[in-house]
This record gives C-alpha cells, sequence and structure tokens, in this order.
C-alpha cells in the first residue's frame, strides 16, 4: 500500500503559477503509475494528467496542455504538478492517485487509480 500526500495549493491570480507535489509513503515509489485528479464544486473529478512509473510517459488533458507539467523524483518518493498561467477554471480541489503497475504505462481513469490523497485546494481569481 502506499499513502500520498499532497501540498502546494492555495489562491493565486490569473496569469500566476503554483507547484503542487504528492509525497508518497513506502519503498517502491517507482512501481506506481502516478495521476493528477480535480474537482470543482459540483462536478465529476476529472484527470489532469499522468505519468508513469520511471517518467518517460506522459498524458495531459487538453485544457491544461502547454501550461501544466507532471514529474516525479523516485529518489524523494514525490510526483509534481507545475501549473502556469492559470485561469480561475482551473479552481478545484487537486488530488493525486496512485496505482502499482508492472508495465510503464500511464493512467488516466479515476477508476485506475486504487490509491488517492486528501487532496489540495487551488483557487484563482480573476
Amino acid at each position: 500500500q502506499v499513502q500520498l500526500v499532497e501540498s502546494g495549493g492555495g489562491l493565486v491570480q490569473a496569469g500566476g503559477s503554483l507547484r503542487l507535489s504528492c509525497a508518497a509513503s513506502g519503498r517502491t515509489f517507482s512501481a506506481y503509475a502516478m495521476g493528477w485528479f480535480r474537482q470543482a464544486p459540483e462536478k465529476e473529478r476529472e484527470s489532469v494528467a499522468a505519468i508513469s512509473r520511471n517518467g518517460d510517459s506522459t498524458y495531459y488533458a487538453d485544457s491544461v496542455k502547454g501550461r501544466f507539467t507532471i514529474s516525479r523524483d523516485n529518489a524523494k518518493n514525490t510526483v509534481y504538478l507545475q501549473m502556469n498561467s492559470l485561469k480561475p477554471e482551473d479552481t478545484a480541489v487537486y488530488y493525486c492517485a496512485a496505482r502499482m503497475t508492472y508495465t510503464n504505462n500511464y493512467f488516466r481513469s479515476v477508476n485506475d487509480y486504487p490509491y488517492w490523497g486528501q487532496g489540495t485546494q487551488v483557487t484563482v481569481s480573476s
């Protein structure tokens, strides 16, 4: 099992930047594909970005492509989400998620991930 703790959320003006971090417990972080999701009020949780276990493969939702970057540091058991050019519509609770895998694939669906963090609030003011 793995436990996930997100940090780095906050209030930022439109056009600003934030970097989210997700620290994972355990000794086998490199065996997990990781994903970032977000959920705005009264909306379904949606995939934002995903990364394979070795970091070679990444996925971005169209709404964040070119603005957000997912990365990971397996030595630090941490996955990051760099968010630039933030927009008010990026306002949501952001969650990281983990899935153990023997492949080097990323995963995009909420249902693909059994392990979740508690979330961190990101608010972008106009």
